[in-house]
């Protein structure tokens, strides 16, 4: 196992899981839509706040990457649609595990504008703001996170890690050579 020190208990994690859900329950009562899960690290994350949904929702999938072998962004971004998806004139969240440098996203959110959805929000488990090279804010927040490298419900660092059932920094150890 990779050493690592909790960060957010599985406790905390399910208590703002239910907080997010019952937002946009409330915020979205009378509207299906359409949601968007970032692979492979929202999964986690999308399924356990989609379960508490109480309107019609649709579910697609994106895999992004922009990771190389380490645990820096390459800067690079590569989208990938599990099917080709309408979009137009829909509600749409996307979840993503985590928001830092913002390139990623603003990639992501770039080419979903171009399929003309009625309203597009955006919903990150994590958010680290200190890291931020581009102008983003998230519509909903699960948690705002100093600028560690962390694993667990989702998150990972070489497809390790993915499997905690909370969120870890990483030891330094594991990745610095």
């Amino acid at each position: 196992m990779l050493k690592h020190t909790m960060l957010i208990s599985e406790d905390q994690l399910q208590r703002r899981v239910a907080e997010l859900a019952e937002t946009l329950n409330r915020e979205f009562a009378n509207t299906t839509i359409d949601i968007i899960c970032v692979l492979t690290g929202a999964v986690f994350f999308a399924t356990d706040v989609m379960r508490m949904l109480t309107m019609p929702t649709r579910l697609n999938f994106v895999k992004v990457s922009s990771y190389d072998s380490g645990s820096e962004s390459s800067g690079t971004v590569n989208l990938h649609f599990s099917s080709a998806i309408d979009l137009q004139g829909r509600t749409v969240i996307l979840f993503e595990d985590i928001l830092d440098t913002g390139i990623t996203l603003d990639y992501l959110l770039k080419h979903l504008r171009e399929k003309n959805p009625q309203a597009l929000k955006v919903c990150v488990l994590l958010d680290k703001p200190e890291r931020r090279k581009i102008d983003l804010q998230p519509d909903y927040i699960g948690f705002q996170i100093p600028d560690e490298f962390v694993i667990g419900y989702g998150l990972d660092y070489q497809e390790l890690g993915r499997n905690l059932k909370y969120i870890a920094v990483l030891d330094p150890s594991e990745y610095r050579h």
